[in-house]
């Protein structure tokens, strides 16, 4: 049976809509029908450039258009949880840029209206769905490093409060926790699951955003090292540790092209599992299957997943001292 059409609307039309547009195009059956932007040349641009049928100046209009199935939400994360329950009582389905909010309790307000409206909702954390994320959790649970005791992983990258502005912006709610330390402690979740304590420190702006900042999860008989900044670079490969050996993902590794796997007895092997596109295509067409077969979640980064994760991110908030 062919599958039909999808059609997608995107609000927010900065770059990593971009990025997401381009990859739309690569996957079968999604649709580019709807752009919004509040200011219109912004959309007339951004549609043009990437075949949207509509181009709106107010995200209320791209709500109200009964084609768009599902709306890509990519605006600035402060704004996360308004726009996608408006959206979602709207009869609309959603995926929505990480993190979900900047606190713990929109995150919930956010999952209830996807359940009270009987809409699909998902948070963007397309790193869950590249191919090669997908295979070492499976080699993982196969068992093949043995039981995982140890993860590092960092999301690191020299920003300017010229060019970035918005990675600055309190308002906004800027800074490397909220923007990218969401990321490794992702990774330490979908791995371990939730820690039994969190310590964290960072090192603040002079507006009380988090310019870096240094997570250790502490589990039954493991330990997360994460760390995440916008100051300064790191080699962003991820290490993940066994009793019987270890697999280091590809840098960047949130959106590794492969692997390498290393056993305590010598042997090793390079495995090589490229993403379709920048990688965003892989959670689209999950988002797609799932409204093709009438679910309001992802089996792979549920309800509960967000939830979860947005919990141990208000918590390093708490611990760090930031003003959201």
């Amino acid at each position: 049976m062919k599958s039909r059409k999808i059609k997608w609307g995107i609000i927010g039309l900065g770059n990593i809509a971009s990025q997401f547009a381009s990859d739309l195009l690569l996957v079968e059956n999604a649709e580019l029908t709807a752009v919004a932007s509040r200011d219109l040349a912004k959309a007339e641009e951004f549609g043009g450039k990437f075949n949207a049928l509509r181009m709106y100046n107010s995200y209320d209009l791209l709500f109200e258009d009964s084609e768009v199935e599902i709306v890509y939400i990519a605006t600035p994360h402060n704004s996360h949880a308004e726009l996608a329950i408006k959206a979602l009582e709207n009869g609309k389905h959603v995926l929505c840029e990480k993190p979900l909010s900047l606190s713990y309790k929109d995150a919930q307000r956010m999952i209830e209206a996807s359940k009270k409206n009987n809409k699909f909702f998902m948070e963007a954390f397309w790193t869950r769905f590249i191919p090669s994320v997908q295979d070492v959790l499976q080699k993982i649970n196969s068992g093949i490093i043995g039981e995982v005791n140890y993860v590092k992983a960092d999301f690191a990258f020299h920003g300017s409060e010229i060019e970035n502005k918005r990675l600055f912006d309190k308002e906004l709610g800027g800074g490397a926790l909220f923007d990218i330390g969401v990321y490794p402690l992702f990774l330490s979740y979908i791995l371990l699951g939730n820690p039994k304590e969190i310590f964290a420190k960072a090192i603040k702006h002079k507006n009380d955003i988090d310019l870096q900042t240094s997570m250790i999860l502490e589990y039954e008989s493991a330990q997360s090292i994460l760390h995440a900044s916008i100051v300064s670079e790191s080699d962003m490969k991820a290490v993940i540790s066994g009793t019987k050996g270890r697999i280091e993902l590809n840098a960047p590794w949130y959106v590794a092209d492969g692997y390498s796997l290393f056993m305590n007895e010598g042997k090793e092997a390079v495995v090589s599992l490229p993403t379709l596109g920048k990688g965003y295509s892989h959670e689209i067409i999950e988002c797609q299957n799932c409204i093709q077969n009438n679910q309001i979640e992802s089996k792979l980064w549920s309800h509960q997943n967000s939830l979860d994760l947005s919990k141990i991110v208000e918590e390093i908030k708490t611990q760090i001292g930031l003003p959201f």
